[in-house]
């Protein structure tokens, strides 16, 4: 770690706190070496740690109590009491009062993030049913945070350092997958996916592939006309603004062949297309990130696991990875800010409120 790099203060919400989400977080912190590159700040409550410190046998476990980040010590675990339901702690059994508490935590250390008391925000699994609300009312956290940052729209980016997959169609149910698809929305997601590879991953020219939307990318317009009709327009369309873009590419024959090597990026039209792959790839160490804000927030690419909750046998290595990601991505974004302080990325607002550019190059 280069010692002369500002210590982050991350924000980690503690999710559903039925789930996972308090299980890992105390897991990964209880080791030193993570609390010695960033001050982790926990949304939650207490009594939820200390409901968790006896049934993973972590009495051992010490944070401080806080009531703003810039109370936080380095070094020190710090828990910001933001939870205001007061039903029960039930691991493994996910309610209407768990996902009130989600919400509660993903709203403080949003607004935290917004102000500039925390540097990056790492969110823990939520239940998608649950957390719905009168104030809540999205598919999942990237869709809450690109209204929350009022984004004209952000990337559901899966990373991992052999393969970055993003979608144009993220919580969607599968028989609405094509009529969510079009050439601008197709156009805008690769435009923030170049982006980011760029000012995120330190590619200086991202080479990326477009999936086609049916088997064997439409076979000519045999098995779906979408292929020709909007993804290879898209295609063509950043390829004339000088953007490295190929494609449309059957899902299948890419992956299995192993030419999803040969690329930094690549845009899945749905859901299951990508995170399959991604998941039987990355493994444990793949990372959920949503690029296009102007702030960086990152996750596990896993959900709450409520079967698994307390028999110590969920991995912790997504969200550890997920704590790396987020500060590389920081630090990366603040050297490239100051690289291009004289181009078009001189500000984060050209580069992310409202518009991403029409061009990447100057």
């Amino acid at each position: 770690m280069d010692r002369n790099r500002k210590l982050l203060k991350v924000g980690i919400t503690i999710g559903d706190f039925n789930g996972i989400g308090p299980e890992l977080i105390m897991r990964a912190l209880s080791h030193q070496y993570l609390r010695k590159i960033c001050t982790p700040i926990v949304y939650g409550a207490p009594r939820v740690i200390n409901v968790y410190r006896k049934l993973l046998d972590l009495e051992r476990f010490s944070y401080n109590m806080i009531q703003t980040p810039d109370q936080a010590q380095p070094r020190k675990v710090s828990v910001i009491d933001c939870i205001r339901v007061e039903g029960r702690v039930e691991p493994g059994r996910p309610n209407q009062d768990s996902g009130l508490a989600a919400f509660q935590a993903l709203t403080r250390a949003t607004k935290d993030l917004k102000d500039g008391l925390i540097d990056t925000l790492v969110t823990m699994p939520i239940d998608k049913h649950f957390i719905q609300n009168e104030d809540f009312k999205f598919p999942g956290h990237t869709e809450f945070l690109t209204e929350a940052f009022e984004a004209r729209d952000s990337l559901l980016f899966m990373v991992h350092e052999r393969l970055k997959v993003g979608l144009v169609t993220g919580h969607v149910p599968l028989n609405k997958v094509s009529e969510n698809i079009g050439v601008d929305k197709i156009v805008l997601k690769i435009k923030i996916m170049d982006h980011s590879l760029r000012m995120d991953f330190n590619f200086e020219r991202p080479k990326i592939a477009v999936l086609g939307l049916n088997p064997h990318a439409g076979d000519n317009g045999f098995l779906g006309e979408e292929e020709q009709e909007i993804i290879q327009k898209a295609v063509k369309k950043c390829s004339n603004e000088k953007m490295l873009v190929l494609g449309p590419y059957s899902a299948d024959g890419f992956f299995a062949s192993g030419m999803y090597r040969k690329f930094d990026g690549i845009l899945a039209m749905y859901h299951d297309q990508g995170l399959i792959p991604f998941k039987l790839i990355a493994g444990f160490e793949g990372v959920n990130f949503t690029a296009g804000l102007p702030l960086i927030r990152t996750s596990p690419d896993h959900g709450p696991a409520f079967d698994l909750v307390g028999k110590e046998e969920a991995s912790p290595d997504s969200f550890i990875h997920a704590l790396y990601t987020a500060i590389d991505i920081y630090h990366r974004r603040e050297e490239n800010y100051e690289l291009h302080s004289n181009s078009i990325w001189n500000s984060v607002s050209k580069m992310y409120s409202k518009e991403i550019p029409d061009s990447v190059e100057e």
